[in-house]
């Protein structure tokens, strides 16, 4: 018995001492919303986070995908406004600009990943298509948090 709660008390003790795993920004209305804490994404690329927005490069996924669990549990649909990303909250809309052309698209996190080297997001077919990347495969956006 003393044995089982020396172990719990380590695990606590452990896991207590973990970093939050997000920082918080301001939203348009003031709100506060999680955002990644750090300024690289896995694969050590830079990634520009300021007062209310990321940049970097999206990416899309569709068709191998399509029907296949989420990482919150629903099906993925390539025809849905969905985008998956590393550590934003599942729910969470985010607004998509694509740099160079202006486009915009909001979607809804749904998902994790990119896993792809330098990639911030990767949106669904329906959202690439929408933003005019889909041709490209890739686009530099400007990811907004909105409600």
């Amino acid at each position: 018995m003393q044995k089982f709660l020396f172990l719990i008390t380590i695990l606590i003790f452990i896991f207590g001492c973990a970093s939050p795993r997000y920082d918080y920004l301001n939203n348009a209305d003031g709100k506060k919303t999680a955002a990644p804490k750090t300024n690289e994404n896995g694969a050590g690329n830079k990634i520009s986070v300021s007062n209310n927005d990321m940049r970097g490069e999206a990416s899309w996924y569709g068709p191998g995908y399509h029907g296949k669990t989420t990482a919150n549990g629903e099906k993925f649909n390539q025809n849905a406004m969905t985008a998956a990303h590393k550590t934003l909250p599942f729910n969470t809309r985010v607004k998509v600009t694509d740099l160079d052309t202006k486009k915009s698209v909001i979607v809804r996190i749904n998902d994790r990943g990119p896993y792809a080297k330098g990639r911030i997001i990767d949106l669904s077919q329906k959202a690439a298509e929408k933003l005019g990347m889909k041709g490209k495969g890739h686009a530099q956006v400007k990811l907004e948090i909105v409600r």
